[in-house]
């Protein structure tokens, strides 16, 4: 199974907006088709602030991933964020995952990314070995807070 990464464009938006759904839905996260499509558009168009891959063959995609970026003088530079990552529950459990992580993040080294951080659910220690096997080490002494804007 191929897990090759396709760059999203403006044009793949019919194909990324199910998967977006398909994931919040599966993670709970109350979001609309419009939301969905605001905030998945500008990424679609070219944003200097992250993008979207598309997962697998780009007429059927098995899933996608999204990657907002920013800066960090911790890190020395750009840093950047899984923000989403989803793989179709069909073929979940099968390297897809591993053959992505194993992709993107020589890209994302080449690109200049000192630093990328992800979100795991503590309730899900097959994700947690995933980006272990992919170098991400939990940093004990932070934990991610969030504030929403109000």
């Amino acid at each position: 199974m191929s897990a090759a990464l396709h760059l999203a464009t403006d044009e793949d938006i019919d194909r990324v907006l199910p998967l977006v759904a398909a994931y919040h839905r599966m993670e709970g996260i109350g979001s609309d088709d419009e939301a969905r499509r605001a905030a998945v558009m500008p990424l679609l168009n070219g944003s200097s602030l992250g993008c979207v891959y598309l997962i697998g063959p780009r007429t059927a995609p098995l899933g996608y991933i999204a990657i907002a970026v920013g800066w960090s003088i911790e890190f020395g530079g750009m840093d950047g964020f899984i923000d989403e990552f989803y793989i179709r529950d069909a073929v979940r459990g099968r390297g897809v995952g591993s053959e992505v992580l194993n992709t993107l993040l020589p890209k994302l080294d080449k690109a200049g990314v000192k630093a990328l951080h992800l979100e795991a659910a503590k309730d899900r220690p097959r994700l947690a070995r995933l980006y272990a096997r992919a170098g991400f080490q939990a940093r004990d002494a932070y934990m991610l807070m969030t504030r929403r804007a109000r």
